[in-house]
């Protein structure tokens, strides 16, 4: 190619290198978030959220380099693309505010919240704090003015550096109704379709946090959330998210909408200085804290003693939750019910399946079991926090025994004749039996042995071993995956120590509400049984769903 047409491809790549070595500047020229920017935010979430529920992409860092992202192919180079469950909600609200040049603040400093007398060194760790945090600093981002020029943020430090090191857990541990100050980035959202939207948070007091990116017409809530490979998977909003005491904000909450105050606007239309404010609660529509207290508050003001009550008759909170969101008249599908909650759980599962596999590839269960637990194996650090699964098991547990009270529950309703089911079939519960056994065959997922085998398991091989599944990190990954058989077992490296800490464990693998606030350094000698504090349980709870719709046919 002659030199004068080479020229041209030579000063476009020389722009691209210069224009991808610029720092991405965050201008700010839009300085309030308003409803038509939360939907377009909420908007954003969903089309990510539907790309993982479609199997497009399933990172973080895929989904937003593809179409799923509306912004696709206007970022500079260098972006990272990674945020764990804490950072997934702020990244990219943080994304977006960058992409609509709006303002943007977070939290950057919580300290716990003590009862009168106590100490704050009491609280071991703010993401389990009893009574919750307060905000102590914010961040803002801002342009600053020069006399020469203006300083913008860096957006690409913002999002690769700030985000992930300032937000964690602790920041959605708080009820969020402060709107003055050191405000919280979130507020308790109002029950309602409303409230409830793409882009809402859901946190879980025992430490996980998702991002809903839709809700159905039969009141069903689907969500988005992040891990620490940066995966990305979906799944229904179900009592296994807690609720806990108003301080510790479980449950749906909205980022705060800001705006910008005090800022100058250059020649350019950009907004320079200023402080980034909260609307207070007065003007948010959607604020409410009926999730906590109920739609009728306990006279004496105990917070788990309010009632939810829809239509004159008392609901527990997660129906409230659903007859709330349900579009038109309530209607029912059972066997939709069921496909949704088993499928649901296979995500689950395989999830579980990622982090056993972490264990075994770093090698943690060659090593010695140490003399004593963690002081509480749900919220710990160092090797137990990395491999552990304690938390990650409960919730499958409060999963298995959600669909059974579910299934239990439509029975009923239909015997009863309730006009809320819609069910045209002659045998409700063997029409039931045959959508699980259905999808609990397709749930099909294989685990990695001692001696790089593969077992194959699905979903309901999974509920019969449940309760054998140790947490343990420092088990074989056969006992992990409560290997019952010899043939499976063979493997297995356990000494007799790690065999007797197994069988003394059961206590606590039959357990299903995680306890933050309870001493767990026992050594495998006082695990006798169940323990003074809420740790371990005597008898595992029933989760047997076939053989409760056996019963029924």
């Amino acid at each position: 190619m002659k030199l004068t047409r080479l020229l041209p491809f030579l000063l476009l790549a020389s722009a691209n290198a210069l224009a991808q070595n610029t720092t991405p500047q965050w201008r700010i020229t839009q300085p309030a978030w308003t409803n038509s920017h939360e939907e377009q935010f909420g908007n954003f979430v969903a089309q990510l959220g539907e790309a993982v529920e479609r199997r497009e992409c399933a990172k973080v860092d895929t989904c937003l380099q593809s179409t799923a992202n509306k912004y696709y192919g206007t970022d500079p180079s260098g972006l990272k693309y990674f945020a764990d469950c804490a950072d997934l909600p702020y990244y990219l609200r943080a994304y977006f505010a960058w992409k609509n040049e709006l303002p943007f603040s977070i939290v950057s400093e919580v300290k716990p919240n003590v009862a009168p007398g106590d100490d704050i060194k009491s609280v071991r760790d703010v993401r389990y704090s009893p009574l919750g945090n307060y905000v102590t600093k914010r961040f803002d981002v801002v342009t600053k003015s020069g006399i020469f020029k203006n300083t913008y943020a860096d957006a690409r430090e913002i999002l690769n550096e700030t985000v992930p090191q300032l937000t964690f857990s602790g920041t959605f541990r708080m009820m969020g109704h402060e709107d003055t100050g050191l405000f919280a980035d979130f507020y308790p959202a109002r029950i309602s379709r409303e409230g409830i939207r793409p882009g809402t948070v859901i946190y879980d007091p025992n430490g996980h946090v998702a991002i809903v990116y839709k809700v159905t017409d039969d009141g069903r809530i689907f969500y988005i959330d992040s891990h620490p490979d940066n995966s990305l998977t979906m799944g229904m909003f179900t009592p296994k998210f807690s609720r806990s005491n108003p301080y510790q904000g479980a449950g749906f909450k909205n980022f705060r909408p800001l705006y910008l105050a005090g800022a100058k606007v250059d020649s350019s239309g950009h907004h320079t200085g200023g402080q980034v404010l909260s609307y207070p609660n007065s003007q948010l529509i959607d604020f409410s804290t009926e999730q906590y207290y109920g739609t009728e508050r306990d006279p004496g003001g105990v917070w788990n003693k309010g009632k939810f009550v829809v239509q004159g008759q008392q609901v527990g909170f997660y129906d409230y939750v659903r007859l709330s969101l349900t579009q038109g008249e309530l209607h029912i599908d059972p066997l939709k019910d069921m496909a949704q909650i088993v499928d649901d759980i296979c995500v689950s599962l395989k999830d579980r399946v990622a982090a056993v596999e972490a264990a075994r590839t770093s090698g943690v269960y060659l090593k010695p079991h140490p003399e004593r637990l963690p002081v509480n194996i749900f919220g710990t650090e160092g090797e137990w926090e990395a491999y552990a699964t304690p938390s990650r098991d409960a919730r499958l547990k409060v999963a298995f025994m959600d669909l059974l009270s579910q299934t239990k529950a439509n029975i009923e309703r239909y015997k009863r004749g309730e006009s809320s089911i819609r069910y045209n079939g002659v045998n409700l519960a063997d029409d039931l039996f045959k959508v699980y056994a259905q999808k609990a065959q397709a749930c099909q997922f294989s685990y990695t042995t001692t001696n790089n085998l593969t077992v194959k398991m699905n979903l309901e091989a999974a509920r019969q071993r449940l309760f054998a599944m140790s947490f343990d990190p420092y088990h074989c990954i056969e006992h992990r995956w409560g290997a019952r058989i010899a043939q499976e077992l063979a493997a297995c490296t356990d000494d007799s120590n790690k065999r007797l800490w197994y069988e003394n464990q059961k206590w606590m693998r039959y357990q299903y509400e995680r306890k933050y606030d309870a001493r767990m350094d026992y050594s495998v000698y006082e695990l006798t049984g169940p323990l003074p504090g809420g740790v371990g349980i005597a008898t595992p709870p029933d989760i047997d769903i076939v053989g409760y719709l056996k019963s029924q046919r």
